[in-house]
């Protein structure tokens, strides 16, 4: 083959040059550019070019496939950087935070659904917080962008459609519907559904379990733990877990903000506390006593949910901005020092319940009366919020067992599925 000319040598190293932003081939391009399109070099620039041309030609292909795929999605009418997620969000615990995390992880705009009491009694049995808590209970969760309420428990396309959403998350569990079908099966065959980790080892159904079997005497008395409620627990306990759930950009500025508690079965009236208790400054840190701390002040039976969990729950709120993981009962000046503390608030529904300390200070003997808020009232940095609701977590236990038989039922028929899921259906999926 005769040799190249400075013309075709020109032309030749700008095609492989444009043709190297798309390949991978570049040590090979690199010797040729570096023999300079020597005679007995010409006859090798053109192999390697067709080799590249190949290989650019394969890309292109690539591309319009990739082009084809964005068309196809157009042809949804709906917009891929949304997502929709649904569930009932009774009784909201780190699970349910957990999934509407990983769905946020995969959209820009996150939509979540909340069935109605009617749908949720339709398909599962009936919820134990009420439409408008759980729905604030959404409204307060930082990764919920826009929320749908009385969605429907079997979502179909024409509702992803409506709502411009292209898919929809859900665990890697299956959701049975009253007719005993999968939930999601008509927008699993449209190819529109994203599957996230399953969080293991809570759920609503473990925790009512642990409640079912309680009465009125059990949220004080009894000063050993009982194992009545005891039901076995899968929750894994992770620092990867707290990590993605911290604010990881957030530091303190401005007024900081303390207020401290149990935070057990994390429901609208600490919500509400802790939206006014934002509000007092520009930081808000949330101090969790530890489970040791809680049982020793609530009763043998509390808390409810573990030091882990109830961390988790504080950490998804919106108004939250850092946690003290197993807080001191009582708030020292030392503390206030070393968090440069400008407010320490409580609400009227407080963690002092005087029946309550009572009963275990004459149970246990140990117990301090002491006023934990003894030292930021001295320095006239107490504030107290009017609590909106006079909702405690005992208030929630109370339902429940108001609700025996009816729970109880559900209990069954749930736990038996959620015993299947850990026996039969588990597979591995990496969490978002």
């Amino acid at each position: 083959m005769e040799e190249l000319n400075l013309e075709n040598k020109q032309q030749l190293l700008y095609l492989l040059a444009k043709a190297s932003v798309f390949c991978r081939n570049l040590p090979q391009l690199q010797t040729i550019s570096e023999s300079q399109f020597q005679s007995q070099d010409a006859q090798k620039a053109l192999v390697v070019f067709n080799k590249v041309q190949e290989e650019f030609q394969s890309f292109l292909t690539e591309l319009s496939n990739a082009k084809s795929s964005e068309s196809s999605e157009a042809t949804h009418g709906a917009d891929p950087s949304r997502v929709y997620i649904d569930g009932c969000w009774d009784i909201m615990h780190s699970g349910h935070f957990n999934a509407i995390r990983q769905a946020k992880m995969l959209a820009k705009t996150l939509v979540v659904g909340i069935h109605s009491d009617e749908e949720i009694t339709r398909n599962k049995g009936p919820p134990v917080m009420s439409m408008h808590e759980r729905v604030a209970m959404l409204r307060a969760c930082k990764w919920v962008d826009e929320i749908v309420e009385n969605a429907p428990y079997s979502p179909n396309i024409e509702l992803l459609d409506r709502l411009n959403c292209l898919y929809i998350a859900h665990g890697d569990d299956i959701a049975i519907n009253c007719d005993g079908h999968d939930a999601y099966s008509e927008i699993k065959n449209a190819g529109r559904f994203k599957i996230i980790k399953r969080t293991e080892g809570v759920s609503t159904t473990t925790l009512v379990g642990k409640l079912i079997l309680m009465n009125k005497d059990h949220l004080a008395s009894f000063p050993e733990p009982m194992v009545i409620n005891e039901v076995k627990s899968n929750f894994l306990a992770t620092s990867r877990r707290i990590t993605e759930f911290s604010n990881k950009t957030r530091k303190p500025k401005g007024s900081v903000v303390y207020v401290d508690g149990s935070f057990d079965l994390f429901h609208i009236g600490h919500i509400e506390t802790l939206k006014k208790a934002k509000s007092l400054g520009n930081f808000l840190i949330v101090g969790i006593h530890d489970d040791q701390t809680v049982n020793e002040h609530k009763g043998s039976n509390f808390p409810i949910m573990n030091l882990h969990e109830r961390v988790l729950n504080v950490l998804a709120c919106k108004y939250v901005d850092e946690v003290v993981i197993g807080a001191p009962w009582i708030i020292t000046e030392d503390l206030i020092k070393s968090l440069n503390i400008s407010y320490v608030v409580q609400g009227s529904v407080s963690k002092l319940d005087p029946s309550v300390s009572e009963f275990r200070k004459l149970s246990l003997g140990s117990v301090s009366d002491s006023d934990p808020f003894g030292v930021p009232k001295k320095l006239g940095i107490f504030r107290e919020v009017v609590s909106e609701r006079e909702i405690e977590t005992s208030h929630i236990i109370q339902r429940i067992i108001d609700n025996r038989l009816t729970h109880l039922n559900k209990y069954m028929r749930k736990s038996v599925s959620e015993q299947n899921y850990y026996d039969q259906e588990k597979e591995f999926v990496e969490e978002i």
